[in-house]
């Protein structure tokens, strides 16, 4: 007995002693402590993201995305990167709207943690940020007028309102300013500008109205477009004033001279100006309720707006307003909503921002707005297929050619987007290659993008360039001597282009990009007046909207001409800013 207990005593001293030294052994570390980096290719340049770890803890992370758009680069960047070090490990909720960036975010933090010796799958099981959020907290907010979207169009009136001492909100449902105006590459259309009396080029305000008419097929509100086209100068003295000069001009198709302003460096205008205008309104003191989507409009019994419904990550607000202005987009990123207008486009590519989804005509269209052109969508002739990056039309305006896969000339490269876009898919595959050298390239700085994103295709001579395109050299060469030829004799007896001339392709290297139409621009839309005024089924002004941006119908008709929607967002967010004042006057 005795014996038996000393052995039950050793036991549980045994069990005791393993148990202590159990509880006093570290737990199995999750990294080897230090700095690690690791890399995945973004949209247009490799993002680097660096760690630095303990044993057991991702402490920081640092990612270097510079080299892609400010968007992608910065604020998705940001929010990854604060999303990696809450949950603990690297495969996190992409941001909305950077779904490429964030991807090479998440694959090259894995890079650097496995360098690290994390097993991705144990973080992934021991994730920090699952904690349910619970309901949402509802707010209240009272102001004067909302601005629905922070593209263009809505920082512009922003930029205006605040000028003009008024108290609004302004609503942006993505991570980011700039919406589809980030996407904006060639420039702003504006006739009789300063700009272009300095330098020597004559125009009219009514050339630019039947140029627009002419490449809307006549489906234009000509009321709308006029007031387009004699705003326009007014526009640009404007865009002056807060520091977004477009000084460079060149020729974009279906104009009838140079009148397309783009900046200096020949940079892409769109992120150009959501650049200036995010600085103004920072300047100004304005802040932007990021992630935000108004859900719905509120009006009273007789139809007169009183606000808006929105939703936040953190929030659901009742904003009370007497004005709204919609500057929400169109809905080029909404298959589901442009294939009930047009079945045909199912599967196409689109260059549209993801925003681009027509929250803000579905509400207007609740409140009894009528719509208007709603079929007609665009499509642009130059977008690489693969990324969706879109190839503005300043490298054509400024002297590309387009060739097909039989290394020749099909068509006037200048003409207006939905004539080369049918051209081109009338081509053997529906696809065709631009053209250009290094003088361009150099003339050019959004061409960078595109070399530093992988998409182009470069060679020291034309015969080289023609093999890596499975072309035959001798043909590809004729075609660039040809066109050599037209370039300094200023005439093309082929396809009867007179513009994009001034510049021969004659400087090595030489550059291709594989293109092929995509999805572009809505034409379609909410009903407004030259006011800005949302119009109704019954032909009224509905009391206290207004709409300005690709968000209205009307101003492009069939097909918009390129530099027009810059023209289009700055000339009718001006304007509805200026009538949601004169409203609230009353």
């Amino acid at each position: 007995m005795k014996k038996l207990f000393c052995l039950i005593l050793s036991f549980a001293l045994l069990l005791t002693s393993a148990a202590a030294f159990a509880e006093a052994q570290p737990e199995e570390s999750l990294f080897t402590p230090g700095a690690y980096t690791g890399e995945a290719q973004g949209i247009f340049v490799p993002v680097k993201v660096t760690v630095q770890v303990s044993e057991n803890e991702i402490e920081t992370v640092l990612v270097d995305a510079t080299g892609e758009t400010p968007e992608l680069g910065g604020i998705a960047a940001e929010k990854m990167a604060m999303a990696i070090m809450n949950a603990q490990t690297p495969n996190v909720d992409t941001v909305s709207g950077a779904t490429v960036t964030s991807n090479a975010i998440i694959a090259a933090a894995t890079s650097a943690l496995e360098q690290a010796g994390a097993d991705i799958a144990v973080l992934d099981a021991n994730r920090k940020d699952t904690k349910d959020a619970g309901p949402k907290a509802e707010k209240t907010i009272d102001t004067e007028i909302v601005i629905i979207g922070a593209g263009g169009a809505g920082m512009t009136a922003a930029i205006m309102l605040q000028q003009a001492g008024k108290d609004f909100v302004i609503l942006e449902k993505m991570p980011y300013v700039g919406g589809n105006t980030t996407k904006a590459t060639g420039g702003m259309n504006a006739s009789e500008t300063h700009y272009q009396k300095e330098q020597g080029i004559e125009d009219s305000n009514a050339l630019f109205a039947a140029d627009t008419m002419k490449g809307g097929h006549a489906l234009n509100d000509s009321s709308l477009v006029a007031v387009m086209a004699n705003s326009s100068a007014g526009a640009i003295d404007w865009l002056d004033t807060i520091g977004a000069e477009l000084p460079k001009i060149s020729f974009s198709g279906g104009a009838s001279v140079n009148r397309i302003h783009a900046p200096e460096d020949g940079s892409g205008v769109g992120a150009y100006l959501v650049d200036r205008f995010s600085a103004k309104l920072n300047e100004l003191g304005v802040e932007v309720i990021l992630e935000t989507a108004a859900t719905e409009l509120l009006a009273d019994a007789d139809g007169k707006i009183t606000g808006v419904k929105a939703e936040g990550p953190d929030a659901v607000y009742t904003i009370n307003a007497k004005a709204v202005i919609l500057a929400s987009g169109g809905f080029g990123a909404n298959e589901e909503m442009y294939t009930t207008y047009r079945p045909d486009l199912k599967g196409t590519v689109t260059t549209n921002a993801p925003g681009a989804t027509g929250d803000g005509i579905v509400m207007a269209q609740a409140l009894g707005a009528d719509l208007v052109d709603i079929e007609q969508i665009q499509l642009h002739p130059t977008v690489e297929q693969t990324t969706s990056i879109l190839i503005t039309e300043s490298v054509r305006g400024d002297g590309a050619i387009l060739v097909n896969q039989s290394g020749v000339r099909f068509t006037n490269e200048l003409l207006t987007r939905d004539a080369v876009s049918a051209a081109e898919l009338a081509q053997e595959g529906s696809y065709a290659y631009i053209i250009f050298d290094q003088k361009l390239r150099d003339n050019l700085k959004a061409i960078e993008k595109y070399v530093k994103s992988g998409i182009t295709v470069q060679a020291d001579t034309i015969e080289g360039l023609a093999e890596q395109l499975n072309i035959d050299s001798a043909t590809l060469a004729t075609t660039l001597a040809d066109w050599n030829e037209i370039v300094k004799n200023k005439r093309d007896t082929q396809f009867g282009r007179t513009t994009g001339m001034n510049e021969d392709l004659t400087t090595p290297p030489y550059y291709a990009i594989k293109i092929a139409p995509g999805i572009h621009h809505t034409m379609g839309g909410v009903k407004i007046n030259t006011a800005a005024e949302v119009i109704n089924t019954d032909g009224a002004a509905i009391p206290g909207l207004f709409a300005a941006g690709e968000v209205c119908g009307g101003v492009h008709g069939g097909n918009r001409l390129g530099g027009n929607a810059v023209a289009d967002i700055v000339i009718f967010g001006r304007i509805a800013a200026e009538s949601a004042m004169a409203y609230l006057a009353k």
